[in-house]
């Protein structure tokens, strides 16, 4: 039975860890893609966050400042983003491709640029890093220690998405933004500027996922590296796609898919099952929930659609 909890506690961390940068960046999503714009930028976001993140952490020797600034290195990149697919029309996909394509490439070359032609960031101690909920409070390797000594963010993630689930489905601005992502024509024909509401929700969706990647340089692990996000970009927004499209789903779909993260770094410290076998789970999770729900997601009408203002 001791053996059970243990584990259960060692899974339940596992799970807090691998979740909050994947909900930070599906909650961004849920803003871009419910306004009618196709964000596949994420993951360049992320990783322009997790390099910020880091060395601002580095250099300032404060957590919650280096947190702050990744996510304003995110919203940066949002901006671009917006810039190019509302105000010039360029095509989403291609747009955010390229935004996956300059994050990383920027990051490494000031990286280099910053720690002696070197990809990777040096590592950081404890004081630059996000500050953890009951640190030495319980008996370390506890039940309770592995499920309540996590970083604070783990918990506060999920009182963020419900903050998200609140402006999108009561107040004035959430209804705006559906409205936008269905028919941008209607909306301006009553007075709605859908430029701004489209711009806003692009940009803190790049805030959102610089957020997410701060995380993983600023808690899961503890340097920036060039292959740091692995993808955790683009499972986010499978988690908003399986969601379909709503923060509560998208909330729902990122513990599944840290949950089966958790279970990877479980049972991967086993060592009976091979490694690379082992790291496929969550991409597997992923491709098979995209699989069977998919087609079951209502998406909204305009989504990916150009909007011209009308003269």
């Amino acid at each position: 039975m001791d053996v059970i909890i243990k584990n259960l506690g060692l899974l339940i961390n596992a799970t807090l860890i691998a979740t909050p940068p994947l909900l930070l960046a599906a909650l961004g999503s849920c803003f871009s893609e419910r306004s009618g714009v196709v964000n596949i930028g994420i993951e360049g976001m992320m990783t322009i966050g997790a390099f910020t993140g880091a060395v601002v952490g580095l250099k300032v020797g404060n957590g919650w400042i280096a947190f702050l600034c990744a996510g304003l290195a995110g919203a940066l990149f949002g901006a671009i983003l917006a810039v190019a697919c509302i105000s010039f029309h360029a095509d989403q996909t291609i747009a955010g491709t390229a935004i996956n394509f300059l994050g990383p490439g920027l990051a490494v070359f000031l990286c280099k640029a910053m720690f002696n032609n070197s990809s990777d960031t040096p590592a950081m101690d404890t004081s630059c890093k996000l500050p953890k909920l009951f640190d030495g409070v319980f008996p370390a390797g506890s039940f309770w220690s592995n499920v309540l000594n996590v970083y604070s963010v783990a918990y506060l993630v999920f009182i963020l998405a419900i903050v998200c689930w609140f402006v999108f489905y009561k107040t004035k601005f959430g209804a705006h933004l559906r409205a936008v992502g269905e028919h941008p024509e209607a909306c301006e024909s009553l007075g709605i500027n859908v430029y701004k509401v489209r711009y806003t929700c692009v940009i803190l969706s790049g805030f959102l996922a610089g957020l997410g990647g701060a995380f993983v340089t600023l808690a899961t692990i503890n340097q920036f590296r060039p292959n740091v996000i692995v993808g955790q970009g683009f499972i986010a927004i499978a988690a908003v796609i399986f969601g379909k499209f709503s923060p509560g789903g998208a909330t729902m779909a990122c513990l599944l898919f840290g949950f089966c993260s958790g279970v990877k770094t479980l049972v991967g410290s086993s060592n009976t099952i091979s490694p690379n076998l082992i790291s496929m789970i969550p991409y597997i999770v992923t491709i098979l929930a995209l699989v069977l729900f998919v087609g079951k997601a209502h998406t909204p009408a305009a989504n990916g659609k150009p909007f011209v203002k009308s003269k």
